[in-house]
């Protein structure tokens, strides 16, 4: 197995986490997204992920480039240690919780959405972290009603087991903490959040334990 990543991605991250959590062994490929102009913009990058974007898994012959479909198809290749519920219903909130963080909150603050922002509409950094803060807050306003209004929510978004939901969940923190969002209007998020990091699955999979990290 081989994941192409780049340590501070929050896709990568996920899957990284995922990986460690079924404890499977994977090479790590670094992919700089910003020295020499973006090294997953290269060509050579291009023919593994046409989308340019990261991560891009490798197994024997299957290449995956999304994270959420990634760990959908670690879980269904490799199913000794499960990351969704056993249940359709909680299988369903666990997606929905994940899909929401990757795919509502993540999109409008990620690396090339902030470079598009500052170079080409010449934004300030001030704007551009307005930006950042006023979306991730739009986001987890209804992430945190949404964990803490269902008894499904447990020591982790789900029960006491961590799965995708976990997953995502973590690096979007780490980058509200980067940007130094005000994470005092979001205890359940918080209390989850530091019961996922004592585990050591997410530690190591954490930004600054990677190879590439700066």
């Amino acid at each position: 197995m081989k994941l192409y990543g780049y340590f501070r991605s929050s896709a990568a991250y996920r899957v990284r986490i995922a990986l460690n959590v079924k404890q499977l062994g994977y090479e790590s490929v670094p992919v700089h997204l910003i020295r020499d102009g973006g090294q997953q913009l290269a060509q050579t990058y291009r023919e593994l992920n046409p989308t340019a974007l990261v991560p891009t898994f490798i197994d024997q012959n299957v290449s995956i480039g999304q994270s959420i479909a990634i760990m959908e198809y670690l879980e269904e290749a490799y199913p000794q240690i499960p990351i969704l519920p056993a249940t359709q219903a909680g299988r369903a909130r666990v997606r929905s919780l994940a899909q929401f963080i990757a795919c509502d909150i993540h999109p409008l603050n990620n690396l090339r959405v902030l470079k598009y922002l500052k170079r080409e509409l010449g934004v300030s950094d001030e704007v551009k972290n307005e930006w950042y803060l006023h979306w991730i807050r739009e986001g987890f306003d209804s992430l945190e009603k949404m964990l803490a209004s269902s008894t499904d929510t447990g020591i982790y978004c789900h029960g006491d087991t961590p799965t995708m939901a976990d997953f995502c969940l973590v690096p979007q923190v780490a980058n509200a903490h980067r940007f130094n969002l005000d994470m005092n209007p979001y205890p359940t998020i918080v209390r989850i959040d530091a019961a996922c990091n004592k585990d050591e699955a997410f530690i190591n999979a954490a930004p600054a334990n990677q190879s590439d990290a700066e």
